[in-house]
């Protein structure tokens, strides 16, 4: 029974985890949100520095002097410039370009008296102080090895934060510490954007609580930015529970409480951001909860969510063991999860300082599916995921295979869901085409072409995975076969996608398989399956089985009008020679037409006088367009005259006329 209660792990560290030193053997570890890089402080005559990075190009090893404590150590984008602080007043800066002078240079904070908190890069030659009276932001010139002052901003700063992905610092101010001021960086600018207050919890007076800089975290979700606060317990008797409040922080414009998400217990927490959801870690129960923003609660106050699945711990991760003294038969050794010496920072990652590992964070689809029962839920949760097309697939089939009790409305709703994705990916396709071929138009930006994600299910995708495999599974009845095939079709044309004529197939396939020729007859007659040119030639090739078929399918290529040439190839195949000329002159082609193709099929039939009337038919044809009977060589009809004037004689050959 073990095995069910572990495939409902639906989060996991990275397999392939960055190791660095431990804590234990090092002064001290620091991390880079901006780069993804731990830096491994060891001091001892010369500060040696063990950089380890998302891959080896931003893996790096070196040495500087030891001149004090190192309290912030990073690298500029690229790994070009090392800025790092050891005192309260300064930045000391390395040059790592080649060629570029090595000594260290040193830039003092501007503001008297103040004291550098700490220091974010936002470009490979730009830098932003922040002190405690405000921020100062530089442009650093490694060449000659010194840094201009581009803008300053005055403000009292108790902690900040920095969101690299945006380049958005955010700082904290007043007294409680709850007055939040973000300014934005961009190509060389700061710019000042609007403040905001977080709402502190109410406590019983005099006691007055501060915001805490481990409550706060920023990051994107679904493109936009958002500052995190994890509300904690408040000892009112209508608040018991903690919650994370979403203020939604546009470029422009007032930033707005936005979601709340409802934990439901107390305690110690930390949050990550994984494809799109909010993750909350609670240490003492050892699990995490889940949250998606865009998934609307139908029975809650609007923007409050509750987790989209019941709480689980991250899957077990076991470490492997390293060096020489390992026993090749010694099992690794489980890791610790939600240890107190685990570090979480935005969006993904997870680190142990003690071990020696920085994690990412990631999601597991397939255990959430057996989680959420309401299908159509988690649906919505599924198609905003980044690896979702073969989950979802397999949600179909299981929802097809569950049995038919009740399950065609499922079915409906799961298949509207997957085609209104559809559908605005063909209509993005679409627009971006048209705009393609219209060329740029003047003070219009350039038309991205659309992305098309894993959450595009489109026809090939669901008759290859899921209708032709169900239509073939013994046990299932045949009705709920073709309703579920006539359920996607409706689905499809309800919004506006071309039906593939292979979804029609499958339906003929399935209604002839069963007999039932009579469904078949109406959904043709009452055009539930769209006309099509392979869809007339299967309708032809069920002839022998089902006789109507043949008319069935004339009618339906005469009503596609483009199609007069695969009716006259029928009907000679069927040696109805003399219909197929009176449907080419009824639609006025009978001077084009190639006659040899008619005299074959008539000679074919072995009717002599059916032979003689197409024959004459032509030679009219011939008389009235050129003045004569006689066919030119172009025609290559030579055989037929003469086999016309074996059976009938020369005689029988019609005259030119004189006028």
């Amino acid at each position: 029974m073990a095995e069910p209660q572990q495939q409902q792990h639906y989060l996991e560290l990275s397999e392939n985890p960055v190791q660095f030193e431990h804590a234990s053997s090092v002064n001290n570890v620091f991390f880079d949100e901006a780069n993804k890089q731990v830096f491994a402080v060891r001091s001892g005559g010369a500060t040696g520095v063990v950089v380890k990075g998302p891959d080896d190009k931003s893996s790096v090893a070196f040495r500087m002097d030891d001149k004090g404590e190192v309290k912030c150590i990073k690298f500029s984008i690229g790994n070009k410039i090392l800025a790092v602080q050891r005192t309260s007043k300064s930045v000391d800066f390395i040059n790592f370009i080649p060629d570029y002078p090595h000594t260290e240079f040193t830039q003092e904070c501007k503001t008297k008296n103040a004291n550098v908190l700490g220091f974010c890069w936002t470009n490979w030659n730009e830098i932003v102080f922040i002190t405690d009276q405000g921020i100062e932001f530089y442009q650093v010139f490694p060449d000659k090895r010194s840094l201009k002052l581009l803008k300053s901003q005055s403000i009292n700063v108790n902690w900040y934060q920095y969101c690299p992905e945006t380049a958005v610092i955010l700082l904290s101010t007043t007294v409680q510490g709850n007055i939040l001021q973000p300014f934005a960086f961009r190509n060389g600018t700061m710019s000042k954007m609007s403040k905001f207050e977080i709402e502190l919890p109410v406590v019983p007076k005099p006691a007055k609580l501060s915001l805490s800089e481990r409550d706060i975290a920023m990051a994107t979700i679904y493109g936009q930015l958002y500052v995190m606060y994890l509300k904690h317990h408040s000892r009112t008797a209508n608040s018991p529970s903690a919650e994370v409040v979403l203020y939604h922080l546009p470029r422009e414009g007032a930033c707005k409480k936005s979601h709340v998400l409802k934990l439901n217990t107390t305690g110690k927490f930390a949050l990550n951001i994984v494809d799109n959801l909010v993750v909350v870690h609670h240490q003492s129960s050892q699990t995490s909860l889940i949250f998606d923003i865009k998934l609307k609660e139908p029975d809650c106050a609007v923007n409050t969510h509750q987790p989209v699945l019941p709480a689980r711990s991250i899957h077990p991760y076991r470490i492997p063991l390293a060096g020489p003294a390992v026993v090749p038969s010694q099992p690794p050794v489980p890791c610790q999860l939600y240890s107190s010496s685990w570090s979480v920072f935005q969006p993904d990652i997870i680190i142990s300082a003690s071990e020696g590992y920085l994690w990412y964070l990631q999601v597991k689809l397939p255990p959430t599916v057996n989680l959420l029962q309401d299908k159509g839920k988690l649906m919505d949760f599924l198609l905003r995921r980044r690896d979702c097309k073969m989950v979802i697939l397999s949600v179909c089939l299981q929802i097809l295979e569950g049995g038919e009790k009740g399950s065609l409305p499922v079915v409906a709703t799961v298949f509207d869901k997957l085609n209104q994705v559809y559908k605005e990916y063909l209509e993005a396709e679409q627009s971006y085409t048209v705009a393609m071929e219209s060329g740029p138009s003047r003070g219009s930006a350039a038309q991205k072409r659309p992305v098309r994600t894993q959450a595009v299910i489109d026809q090939s995708d669901m008759y290859t995975h899921v209708l032709s495999s169900f239509t073939e599974r013994k046990g299932v009845s045949h009705k709920f076969v073709i309703a579920v095939l006539m359920e996607y079709i409706r689905s499809l044309n309800q919004h506006q996608i071309t039906v593939q004529h292979y979804l029609y197939e499958l339906v003929i396939k399935t209604l002839v398989q069963h007999n039932l020729f009579y469904m078949l007859h109406q959904f043709l007659q009452y055009h539930v399956l769209s006309d099509s040119k392979p869809l007339a030639c299967l309708l032809l090739s069920l002839e022998s089985t089902y006789p109507p078929a043949h008319q069935l399918s004339l009618d339906m290529l005469k009503r596609l009008s483009t199609a007069n040439d695969e009716i006259v190839e029928v009907l000679l195949s069927k040696q109805q020679v003399l219909g197929a000329l009176r449907f080419i002159r009824s639609v006025g082609g009978h001077d084009n037409v190639s006659a040899r193709k008619f005299l074959d099929a008539a000679r074919q039939t072995g009717d002599q006088m059916l032979f003689y009337t197409v024959f004459r038919s032509f030679q009219q044809r011939n008389q009235r367009l050129r003045g004569s009977p006689a066919f030119n060589p172009g025609e290559h009809c030579e055989e037929h005259v003469v086999h016309f004037k074996q059976l009938f004689g020369e005689q029988a050959l019609m005259k030119p006329s004189t006028v």
